[in-house]
């Protein structure tokens, strides 16, 4: 998983500090739930430090250096969240934290980076070792069936723009895609042309895979994993889930074993 991000890490804040709209769903169950709380992939922190600033009591890990490198940076300018926070550069399958979640947080697609049913398998039955008995798994994932029912194409589409922080300088960031309905893994091949100062363009190019899910196939990952599904919404407002809706965000309890 950590290449794609170690490729484009200094871009990730810039082009995500718009994504807020799941930050309040999280307060939420973290006032239901309580601590300690684990963000699996918490990258730069987007989660992690909000939840912080809240006074939780958060773990991260990620495997991508540049990505913790970023995070470590914000955390110098904000030090009076470090006794919150606990990091880990790791795998997440190797991940041996000395406590239990009440909170396991795959935000914003992050299971779409496990790619077979072997890696998702383990990294399921991983977590629920690390779920505490009343605590909650949650994931936040599109609607496949949405992306599935789209018109395949081979454009190069501008998904969006933005500055970049540390120059300055305007972000075009494109996309071409490719979906495989059989495996389910979508092939995209990101984009980003820097324009500078002098008008001239850097472009960077940045492969990424994603594996898609749909309901029913992932209750029964999670059934399979030891847990069982309480409440399936289509969005972090906890909307129903519904035809048409863009999200897909699933609660999880662990099942005794």
């Amino acid at each position: 998983m950590s290449a794609f991000y170690e490729t484009v890490a200094r871009f990730y804040d810039a082009e995500t500090s718009s994504r807020t709209d799941d930050l309040a769903l999280y307060s939420r169950l973290a006032q239901q739930y309580g601590g300690p709380i684990l963000d699996v992939g918490c990258g730069t922190g987007r989660v992690l430090l909000h939840l912080a600033k809240e006074g939780r009591e958060v773990y991260g890990v990620d495997d991508s250096r540049e990505m913790l490198a970023r995070l470590s940076a914000r955390l110098k300018a904000t030090p009076r969240l470090k006794k919150h926070i606990h990091i880990t550069e790791a795998d997440v399958l190797a991940y041996a934290p000395p406590v239990t979640f009440k909170l396991v947080l795959l935000t914003y697609n992050a299971l779409m980076h496990f790619h077979t049913q072997e890696q998702q398998i383990a990294l399921l039955q991983h977590l629920h070792r690390l779920t505490a008995p009343d605590g909650r798994l949650i994931l936040d994932l599109p609607n496949a069936g949405e992306m599935f029912a789209t018109q395949d194409t081979d454009s190069l589409i501008l998904d969006r723009t933005f500055i970049d922080f540390e120059t300055g300088n305007l972000i075009m960031l494109h996309s071409v895609s490719y979906l495989d309905r059989t495996t389910q893994l979508m092939r995209v091949q990101w984009i980003y042309d820097e324009v500078h100062e002098d008008g001239t363009v850097k472009r960077l190019f940045a492969p990424h895979v994603l594996r898609y899910f749909f309901y029913a196939e992932l209750r029964l990952l999670l059934q399979v994993c030891g847990f069982a599904v309480t409440d399936v919404f289509g969005g972090t407002d906890e909307e129903p889930y519904v035809d048409g809706c863009e999200r897909m965000v699933v609660y999880a309890r662990p099942l005794a074993q």
